[in-house]
């Protein structure tokens, strides 16, 4: 009988990349936009509906780019109504500026 290694084992953290951005990060670290398999589109809080997922930073620059340029669009392969494009705005409006990781990097020499 093989013995259990003593060693503990990492957990495989999945990555993403913001649509926007580009940025690669941990799936947790992101939100996650959803179009399910109805069509509709919103936000995928639990990280868990089922459908095709598209993900942003947490900051307005990311979201900014993301809704004007409609990069959704093009990662949800799907048109989006008015009502749930109104609601990612209304989303983006609660966000910060700026991510935490933008403020540092500027700050640093």
């Amino acid at each position: 009988m093989a013995r259990k290694s003593r060693e503990t084992r990492r957990k495989h953290v999945p990555q993403r990349t913001c649509v926007a951005c580009r940025k690669v990060s941990a799936a947790r670290d992101l939100i996650r936009i959803v179009r399910l398999p109805d069509g509709a589109v919103e936000l995928d809080e639990t990280h868990k509906k089922s459908g095709r997922g598209a993900y942003l930073c947490g900051c307005r620059t990311c979201w900014d780019r993301a809704l004007e340029n409609n990069l959704l669009k093009h990662a949800l392969k799907t048109e989006m109504s008015n009502g749930e494009k109104e609601a990612l705005w209304q989303h983006r409006g609660s966000l910060p500026l700026e991510s935490s990781d933008d403020i540092g990097a500027q700050t640093m020499p």
